[in-house]
This record gives structure tokens, sequence and C-alpha cells, in this order.
């Protein structure tokens, strides 16, 4: 892709039919993505993403963070990607699964009550489509990255992105009320928390390229489910506290609408009790790839 990665100059990205024009701030070496959002099938639209690098984990001067976000470490993805522009919506999941089992409903808020499980199977049927894409969780590098959009952390104030516990009315709402980020992404943080397709892993210092973290798997559980009602307040490090057993389990991200401030920001990683978990604070976003 054309394009020099200078700080704090300007530069344009081609890609497809899409030129987008991009500012690097504080020395972030970050493309950005080309304003063409285009839809599915099922209504879900999406945002092209292209390569770039970022610090990952823990921002400079975030007291919040936990030993969970630590330590920030360089990554660069070579690779674009397409991300769905808002969580996946219970009209959306209605139309591609014939049920819809959110507990706070409403066509236009976003689906939860799923478990990880759950949205393995809502992406099987979408790629069954056969439309030249394939559907897919992001990785949590990926969401991250898309989830900063070329910024060194959380913008403010929060109110004006974010649904969380100081302004939700301890609900969710429909998506795209608050404002996007810098790439066109709404709910990023703050409205339910979003599962990726990385299971918990311990950061380390070194660089890395392209990161998947420990794939989680399908399965886990009981099939029906774990089903923890309004929401899980009980904070980041899931059920039975942090540790040995937590680390193997599927990564939420983002913060949702029962969660305090401190635990809605671009780096809190949240991982809870496994692929079968079901609370209506956790949804998801869709990315993809053409084939």
């Amino acid at each position: 892709m054309p394009g020099s990665i200078i700080p704090g100059r300007f530069f344009t990205i081609r890609w497809g039919t899409g030129i987008g024009i991009a500012v690097l701030a504080g020395g972030l070496s970050m493309l950005g993505q080309a304003p063409s959002p285009a839809k599915n099938a099922a209504g879900i639209e999406f945002v092209k993403i292209a390569p770039g690098e970022f610090e990952m984990g823990c921002s400079s001067g975030d007291n919040d963070c936990t030993a969970e976000e630590k330590p920030a470490h360089h990554v660069q993805l070579t690779k674009g990607f397409e991300l769905g522009k808002y969580e996946v919506t219970q009209a959306q999941w209605q139309a591609v699964m014939g049920s819809n089992p959110s507990t706070i409903k409403g066509d236009d808020r976003p689906v939860e009550t799923v478990s990880w499980n759950d949205v393995r199977d809502f992406l099987a049927k979408l790629n069954a489509q056969n439309d030249g894409y394939k559907y897919r969780l992001p990785t949590e590098a990926e969401w991250e990255y898309a989830a900063r959009a070329g910024t060194a952390g959380t913008p403010d104030p929060l109110n004006d992105i974010a649904w969380y516990d100081g302004n939700s009315g301890d609900e969710t709402h429909p998506v795209g009320q608050k404002k996007p980020n810098a790439w066109g992404l709404y709910d990023m943080i703050g409205n339910v928390r979003e599962w990726v397709s990385d299971n918990f892993a311990r950061y380390s210092d070194a660089a890395v390229v392209d990161p998947t973290g420990q794939q989680a798997q399908q399965g886990g559980g009981p099939r029906g489910g774990f089903r923890g009602g309004r929401g899980g307040r009980g904070g980041r490090g899931g059920f039975g506290g942090r540790g040995g057993g937590m680390r193997q389990l599927p990564v939420a991200r983002g913060g949702g609408w029962d969660n305090p401030a401190s635990f809605v920001r671009v780096s809190a990683r949240y991982h809870y009790y496994g692929p079968t978990l079901r609370v209506s604070d956790i949804g998801f976003r869709v990315a993809r790839n053409s084939m």
C-alpha cells in the first residue's frame, strides 16, 4: 500500500475504490481506514481497517490498568480487515438465527446474552452464504487497534462516546447513538463488552507481528451455557478471580453498560467463565476478510 508513515504528517491510503486521509499522532504508525463502508445480506455495515502499528496494552499515564494489561508492547498488523461499524444488533441476530436471546429487548440494541459458542454458530451461518467473505471475530490485537483508531488512549469525555454505569440508566441502548471514534466505529467501548477470538494470555514486552493470541476453541462446558442474568458486575478477572485457571478463557473487550468508568477503556481485558457464558452485558461485532 502506498503512503508514507511519518509522525505528524498527512498521508493518503488507496484501498479499492476508497481513499483515506489520516494523521499520525504522537509518533504512532497507524494507517487508519478507507471511508467506504459496505453492508452484507444481514444488514451488517463494515468499515475497512488498513494495516498499521500501535502500542497495545496499558496506555501511558493510565492509572486504572490492571496486571492483565501490562506490559505495553509494540504490535504490527500487516493485513487489512473489515470490522463492523456497530455492534451486532438484535434485529441482525434474529435475521440470521431466527431467535433473539437478549435480556434487554430492542431491535436496534446490541444483541447480548450470547455466548462465545453462540457467536461461532452465528458466524458459521454467515459464512454458509458464500458471499465472498470470511466472517469471524476480530483478534484481540485487531480489536484494540481499531478501538484506539490512531490515538494513544481512551478519548475523553467518556460520556460522549460510551454507555456505562454513569449514564446508561442500567440498560443497553440502540447502537450508534454516541460519537464514533476517529475511524468511524461506534460503541467500541461501552454499551456491551465484545467477544474477541483469543483466549486470555499474559502479555510480554516483546514486539509482535499479527498476533492471534491463544485461539479459543468451541466447547468448554454444557451446551446450554452459563446464564449470568443482567450483566457481569464482578470485575475484570472473571468468576473465581484472577490467576491460573482463568488464563484459558475467551476474552471480551470494551466495557459495558453496567461497568464503572475505570473498566470502560481501550486496554481493559475481561476473561470469564468460558465459551458458554451468557450475560446481558456481553455481545460482539463481526470482522471479515475477502476470500
